[in-house]
């Protein structure tokens, strides 16, 4: 079977010119006043995909909330309510580690969440837009090819769609009547997580590398990583060995093992870049991705060269 390092299977794929964000040197916080809303589908979505960004952001001034659309009721250990209640825990554990303000669920069942009526899970994220005036949002590329799982397509898609439903003014009025202001975000970083997948941004999460390496330990329930330090570890006891890097409490063997064996990817994407670890995403900027019009500096600058006194 092919495997990620295996020639036939493609990687993510670079657009265009390739921006380099790092740790800003601003002790005054760049983003101060900002809101970030990391958006997953699953306990374990934001600690592969994004949580070195999502430290960077909130240690660069951002307030962020985690909005988690389904309740992972199909992952993790016992019955599906042990399974819901464990990785609930967990994320907040995560939420802690990375420094979000706030956890949200919106409860939508694991890995059904097609069933769930499109407009019903679209107005719930416009409210919680216009309610917590949300500037930047990261989560799954709508667009993005060879995603098995539907959780994440219609998490991205409904996000794609409620954030500039979020800033118009006739969509939802009920809202708007209960003293809501339409909200439109700035801009978006979308994961690259699948083959061919696009990005034309690496985050450096050189800086941050302990507090991803945290939220991916904290994620046991279903995490491919979370616990295994451990495991590992008690493996090989019962064969009369030892890993020296394993040594130490429980937790401290689980991080350890992610430092060993769960970074390859972060290595492999920042290499190119001259980075020690990167996530890469497709970043929109503010105005989106449409460029057929001028802006308004364009116009003022034309009007300024071009108009005449009237008479």
């Amino acid at each position: 079977m092919p495997t990620p390092t295996d020639p036939r299977v493609p990687s993510y794929t670079p657009i265009g010119e390739v921006t380099i964000e790092k740790r800003s040197n601003n002790k005054d916080k760049p983003h101060q006043g900002k809101v970030l809303a990391a958006v997953q589908a699953h306990a374990d979505d934001i600690p592969f995909f994004c949580a070195g960004l999502c430290a960077k952001l909130i240690d660069e001034g951002y307030t962020a909330y985690l909005i988690q659309t389904t309740n992972d009721e199909k992952c993790g250990p016992g019955t599906m309510g042990e399974a819901i209640a464990q990785n609930e825990r967990e994320i907040e554990v995560l939420a802690r580690e990375i420094g979000f303000k706030q956890v949200i669920h919106l409860g939508y069942r694991n890995h059904f969440l097609d069933e769930a009526s499109p407009i019903e899970l679209r107005a719930r994220l416009v409210f919680l837009i216009r309610a917590l005036k949300i500037d930047t949002i990261t989560t799954f590329n709508p667009w993005g090819h060879w995603e098995e799982n539907p959780d994440h397509t219609i998490t991205g898609q409904a996000v794609e769609a409620a954030r500039w439903m979020a800033g118009m003014g006739r969509d939802y009025p009920e809202q708007l009547a209960c003293g809501m202001q339409p909200h439109s975000v700035k801009d978006l970083y979308y994961w690259a997580m699948r083959p061919e997948q696009p990005y034309n941004t690496v985050v450096d999460i050189s800086d941050y590398l302990d507090k991803k390496v945290a939220s991916m330990s904290a994620n046991k329930a279903q995490g491919p990583a979370g616990a295994a330090g451990r495991r590992l570890k008690a493996r090989l006891a019962a064969e009369g060995k030892r890993l020296p890097a394993l040594d130490g409490e429980e937790e401290e063997a689980d991080r350890q093992y992610i430092r060993l064996f769960g970074l390859q990817e972060y290595q492999r994407i920042g290499a190119p870049h001259g980075l020690q670890h990167a996530e890469p995403f497709y970043y929109i900027p503010p105005g989106g991705t449409f460029t057929g019009s001028m802006s308004g500096a364009d116009i003022e600058s034309y009007i300024a060269e071009h108009a005449e006194q009237l008479p």
